[in-house]
């Protein structure tokens, strides 16, 4: 399987499993809040901020380059 293949692979999952596109997002947004916390940055905000960026960012990768449109479970 080459990249592109996997990352096919990879977004019909996220698109078919809520389960799946939920532990991403979740996993994703935890990182993001972790870095934060190491550079000593913190809001009140920053749960949802980290949420919202982790959604927009599997967003993107799950965005159809043919339609532009992204279908999501959520």
């Amino acid at each position: 399987m080459n990249t592109a293949e996997a990352v096919k692979q990879l977004v019909s999952a996220l698109k078919n499993d809520s389960g799946y596109y939920y532990s991403w997002q979740a996993n994703i947004a935890m990182a993001f809040k972790d870095e934060m916390s190491r550079e000593g940055i913190t809001f009140p905000q920053l749960h949802s901020v980290a949420n919202k960026a982790a959604i927009n960012f599997l967003d993107i990768l799950m965005k159809d380059v043919n339609t532009d449109e992204t279908t999501i479970l959520r």
